[in-house]
């Protein structure tokens, strides 16, 4: 498996980049070199935006524990989730706020509108948003 490389989640980052877009989201880049490496960075109000992939990631909603193979897969899979939650409070502790949306978050726009706009204050929710 580790000789398998990651094409990336391209996909699903355009999918978010329209979203921000269409909802007047600015000041967002990808690409940063950000610990943790988040899919999205709004470096102006310390925002780390992840994507997380619902098999990869165990969502509670739609992961699911492979059949075949399981003394590979579970570990991994929990590896993956303790790497998030290490993550998330490695960020956190530098100032940054931590927004993780799932895949699936990504089929109801308003639901990705809500945690963006949740995950910060109204002060700095405004610098971000086109008025």
């Amino acid at each position: 498996m580790s000789a398998i490389r990651s094409k990336g989640n391209k996909a699903t980052e355009l999918k978010l980049a329209s979203i921000l877009r269409a909802r007047g989201f600015r000041g967002w880049r990808r690409h940063q070199r950000v610990f943790g490496n988040p899919d999205f960075v709004f470096r102006g109000v310390r925002l780390a935006l992840f994507v997380d992939g619902c098999f990869w990631h165990g969502c509670p909603k739609h992961g699911r524990k492979p059949e075949s193979n399981r003394g590979y897969w579970l570990p991994k899979l929990e590896r993956n989730q303790h790497r998030d939650r290490v993550v998330t409070k490695h960020l956190r502790q530098a100032g940054w706020r931590v927004v993780r949306l799932w895949a699936h978050d990504l089929d109801t726009p308003g639901v990705v509108t809500r945690k963006l706009v949740s995950g910060l204050s109204v002060r700095r929710c405004s610098l971000i948003m086109r008025p």
